[in-house]
């Protein structure tokens, strides 16, 4: 980074800078918890010689905070996968509900976009496709940062919400629906495509929620991929040329994916663990009525602040399947 011509081509830089941020995400954390331990011999050494009670208090408490970030290193270990470090693509899909499982579709969105702000990752709409009465049938997001792959992956799955339905003047329970794929977003994929054969391109005018970012020319981008019938699109950047690149990466990971799936079985297990979008699929239960409850079907992990879970407080979910899938190397 310190080349004179670094900053020449922008896009290179864009992607050193992104490494040099995944590798001091994994390398700072360590350099300061051993300089904690450093100090803390330092100040348990002191109080000992001095014999000095409120010092070795002190440094028992050091100690015990220690421990807990020890943990949290130890967690961040699991994430040791080959695309872990990176950025992602994130899928949210409405599923059996209707209109319900649109309005929570929406509102799986919000929690998420409201997860990374916590976690200091970035993320953007790419594409989005309207509910009829409310809420959206779909919405992928690109989410940027370190560990951005690692830790939603942990997320992958359906989630069921159990309310008194906004929509039903009858004011009955309702279940619903909506589930979350995640997607590495790859910078070299090792996947050759027959864009020309293989593929089929479809354009489409751009739309957005209440009129807003409607293209007057058909810039939105659809790749179907024949030999499998994966589907892809974008419709949110700029120009058409600027989504048939996106469109064309986002295919490509999910084309390694599907690859890697077929030669891993343990891949394959866990990305087919999704299943159907409805009753006995679910990872995860949000209970709204009749009582307060967040539970993993996973990890049995269970909170009762349904209002903070939904405003993105997801990292207690993810650390505890972190830990499951720890437990079950060991």
């Amino acid at each position: 980074m310190s080349a004179p011509n670094f900053w020449d081509n922008s896009e290179s830089a864009r992607k050193v800078v992104g490494r040099l941020k995944t590798l001091k995400a994994a390398v700072d954390p360590v350099v300061r918890f051993l300089g904690q331990i450093g100090d803390l011999e330092a100040l348990h050494e002191l109080g000992a010689e001095a014999d000095d009670a409120d010092t070795l208090a002190e440094a028992a408490a050091a100690a015990e905070r220690l421990s807990g970030e020890m943990d949290s290193l130890e967690l961040r270990m699991m994430l040791s996968g080959p695309h872990d470090a990176g950025d992602c693509y994130c899928s949210i899909h409405a599923g059996a509900g209707g209109t319900e499982s649109c309005d929570w579709a929406e509102m799986m969105l919000r929690m998420y976009l409201r997860y990374c702000e916590r976690a200091g990752l970035s993320a953007r709409e790419i594409d989005r496709v309207e509910g009829e009465e409310a809420g959206i049938r779909s919405v992928t997001l690109q989410v940027s940062g370190p560990y951005a792959y690692g830790y939603l992956s942990c997320e992958r799955g359906v989630h069921r919400l159990v309310r008194i339905s906004p929509y039903d003047s009858a004011k009955r329970r309702h279940t619903s629906f909506a589930s979350l794929d995640v997607l590495p977003d790859l910078e070299e994929i090792e996947i050759e495509v027959d864009w020309a054969k293989d593929v089929r391109e479809d354009t489409y005018r751009a739309s957005g929620a209440g009129g807003q970012h409607v293209n007057k020319t058909s810039s939105a981008i659809r790749l179907t991929h024949l030999p499998t019938g994966i589907v892809v699109q974008c419709q949110n950047e700029r120009s058409q040329h600027q989504n048939r690149a996106q469109a064309r990466k986002m295919l490509q990971a999910k084309l390694y994916q599907r690859e890697q799936a077929q030669r891993d079985a343990e891949l394959a297990k866990i990305y087919g663990a999704k299943g159907e979008i409805a009753f006995g699929s679910q990872i995860r239960s949000y209970v709204l009525y009749p009582y307060q409850l967040v539970r993993d079907e996973r990890t049995k992990l269970h909170v009762g602040n349904t209002g903070g879970v939904l405003d993105g407080d997801l990292q207690p979910f993810i650390d505890a399947a972190l830990r499951q899938k720890l437990k079950a190397q060991q």
